[in-house]
């Protein structure tokens, strides 16, 4: 047998995940961040791990915290990704900003990590072990950490029109489809989990309705059906009450509607945010079961991050920055798509853990 053969390339990128997690501090004003000592390499770090095959990113960045801290992350924003060396192959870790939803003081020690600190943000710069980690404190700082989402759901693979004799109101999501509504349900867990009791409305639509309901049923919410979102009676103004609701409220909220109105509520949501224009991020179509991410901050847009689950994950990040002018980063990433793994099914267990 040719063992060598089997080995990866030694150019193979190796593709991980962490969070720059943060939480108020007992004992005073300033948050705290997380970071992990490793015992193998006796350094302090962010957490963070490779993803498995087949994993989206944001998820692999919610289990590697888990699994190395204890703690129960929700998603927010995307941060910088840093890439390094490993045994002569290259490494990229693609990081997010992140509270915490619950924590298992029992998690650690673990056969990776033997402590955790949380700190200041000036203690863990002088604390952090590498100078890569330090870039991404710097990103995660120069934001609000304490966003709320609002997501925008394009509706998974119907079947086809011309395949479809009944009405297209209950023209149902084909085999593809159904696979991709169930891949969707961990993922928007990952930033709107049952924790933050977010509301998921959707288009009458059977094909949006469908798109939702494994992700609404992972978290315990209700599907709310609205006529309004549909094709054929799009009401902008009532659209865009819904959203503005949304946004005023301060509650995490799922959107599914269609590739044709989808437009129409992001420019609601943008103009209940005080945004003029749209973002370059967030400026291209979505394709079937991609949506965007909007997360704001006392009533103005922080981050807007697009996600894609049609080929492979990827996604591409524009944020505010001072007097509302934009810097766009595109990333194209990451993981091939996945339908119905173990490991997505495994993940949500935490994934909804309420605090």
């Amino acid at each position: 047998m040719n063992t060598v053969a089997s080995k990866p390339p030694a150019s193979k990128l190796i593709k991980a995940a962490g969070a720059v997690v943060t939480r108020s501090a007992p004992d005073g004003p300033d948050p705290q961040v997380l970071l992990v000592h490793r015992v193998k390499y006796d350094d302090w770090s962010l957490p963070k791990g490779k993803r498995e095959p087949g994993e989206p990113l944001p998820l692999s960045a919610t289990r590697e915290v888990f699994e190395e801290a204890g703690v129960r992350p929700i998603l927010g924003r995307r941060l910088v990704s840093v890439r390094y060396q490993v045994s002569g192959r290259p490494k990229r870790v693609h990081y997010w900003s992140a509270r915490v939803a619950g924590t298992d003081a029992a998690a650690v020690p673990n056969s990776e990590v033997d402590q955790v600190a949380w700190l200041t943000l000036a203690q863990a710069r002088e604390r952090a072990s590498y100078v890569r980690d330090l870039s991404v404190l710097d990103d995660f700082a120069r934001l609000p950490a304490g966003t709320v989402p609002l997501i925008l759901l394009r509706h998974a693979k119907a079947v086809d029109k011309s395949g479809w004799e009944g009405e297209d109101i209950v023209r149902p999501l084909d085999d593809g489809g159904r696979a991709d509504a169930k891949a969707l349900a961990p993922l928007l867990a990952c930033f709107a989990p049952a924790a933050l009791a977010p509301r998921v409305i959707s288009s009458a639509a059977q094909r949006c309705t469908e798109s939702v309901r494994p992700y609404a049923e992972l978290i315990g919410a209700k599907v709310q059906p609205e006529t309004s979102l549909e094709t054929s009676r799009t009401d902008a103004a009532v659209s865009a009450t819904l959203v503005a609701g949304a946004v005023a409220a301060g509650q995490p909220t799922v959107f599914c509607a269609h590739r044709e109105n989808l437009p129409l509520l992001l420019a609601a949501a943008l103009d209940a945010l005080g945004v003029r224009d749209v973002p370059a991020g967030v400026r291209d179509p979505l394709h079937t079961a991609g949506f965007w991410v909007l997360h704001a901050a006392g009533g103005e847009l922080v981050a807007a991050d697009a996600y894609d689950l049609s080929d492979g994950l990827g996604s591409a990040t524009c944020r505010a920055a001072a007097r509302r002018s934009w810097r766009l980063r595109s990333r194209r990433a990451i993981s091939p798509a996945s339908s119905t793994t173990a490991t997505m099914i495994t993940y949500s267990a935490y994934l909804v853990t309420p605090l």
